[in-house]
């Protein structure tokens, strides 16, 4: 049996988006950019109140530019805005995040990029 503690989250995050079924989110994308939105706060890489100015300039920026801000790209801020903190705070730079969203975009739809294991694997 385990005793690793189980890692919780600061009483200052917003709630995972919930209706009366469960979390909401139309898309799987959508509940990994929010998992590594929090994941990245956790681990230090900003503050929440810089993410949230982040978040918050990257919406009004959106909306400036035509945004009917339907819901349906909200979303899509959270990857803008993550990408802005990670290039400021000099975790990664334009360039390799390009290679990056290139190589995804080439994968085919579906499919996963890890190989599979046959024997167990210990993860701590």
């Amino acid at each position: 049996m385990s005793t690793h503690a189980v890692p919780t989250l600061p009483a200052d995050l917003p709630a995972i988006p919930a209706d009366t079924e469960g979390p909401v989110f139309r898309e799987p994308w959508e509940a990994q950019i929010f998992a590594l939105v929090i994941r990245s706060h956790q681990s230090g890489a900003f503050t929440w109140n810089e993410w949230a100015e982040t978040l918050g300039a990257a919406i009004k920026a959106a909306q400036a530019a035509g945004d009917a801000d339907l819901g349906d790209t909200y979303y899509q801020h959270w990857v803008d805005s993550l990408e802005t903190l990670l290039i400021a705070k000099g975790l990664t730079d334009p360039d390799s995040l390009h290679a990056l969203e290139h190589e995804i975009a080439e994968r085919p739809t579906g499919r996963h990029t890890h190989v599979a294991r046959r024997e167990p694997v210990i993860v701590c």
